[in-house]
């Protein structure tokens, strides 16, 4: 578990469920999420009510402990202890709240990506259009990827890896998926991202120490 992930899966759920989420539960969630990251990630440990509180700039003790209950009602806190009062911890556990793969968020930015692209060929070079749609193999999404340094730093930090791991992994994710189609860079992107989330990386004694 690690915040990258509780943090997805909350806004998979929000984006599914926009008649429950409110902007209270987004403070709260992800103030949760920091005050346990500074906590080196305990699995249980104790929300200060009323620090929270100013944290997130909630003035009513009634609002902020009603949306600290829909959060334990959506999956996103477990409650080990329920606080006496408005000046003590409740402790909590952050819960994974697992969803399946194909999530509507994942298909909502596969779509506007891919209506995007499909606007711009059409704007910029609709009489060449045919060479413009073709699509561009998954060694040259790679290669794209390579220039990202941005993308790469990201998925090494969230797997705890090198760079080159990644590009190992990327390899792997092509081969397997070698009949997929993806629309643009920001597809394949998404797709490899979301099967790197779940693949576990044997660390090196020198990965172990570095991380």
């Amino acid at each position: 578990m690690n915040g990258y992930e509780l943090s997805r899966n909350f806004i998979d759920f929000s984006f599914e469920n926009p008649s429950k989420v409110k902007p209270n539960h987004y403070a709260l969630f992800f103030f949760a999420i920091e005050h346990c990251n500074r906590l080196g990630w305990k699995k249980e440990y104790g929300l200060p009510t009323t620090m929270t509180m100013e944290a997130i700039g909630i003035k009513s003790y009634n609002t902020y402990i009603r949306t600290f209950n829909e959060l334990i009602d959506f999956g996103f806190f477990k409650l080990i202890e329920r606080s006496k009062n408005q000046y003590s911890s409740n402790i909590i556990e952050l819960s994974k709240f697992n969803k399946a793969l194909d999530k509507a968020l994942d298909k909502a930015f596969i779509k506007h990506d891919t209506k995007q692209s499909e606007s711009t060929e059409q704007s910029i070079v609709s009489i060449n259009k045919p060479l413009n749609n073709k699509q561009i193999n998954k060694e040259q999404y790679k290669k794209e990827i390579q220039k990202d340094t941005y993308s790469l730093n990201e998925y090494s930090r969230i797997k705890k890896t090198d760079v080159k791991t990644i590009l190992g992994l990327m390899d792997n994710f092509n081969v397997l998926y070698a009949n997929d189609n993806y629309n643009n860079l920001s597809s394949y992107k998404l797709h490899f991202g979301r099967w790197l989330n779940n693949q576990e990386i044997e660390k090196t004694p020198s990965q172990k120490i570095a991380f």
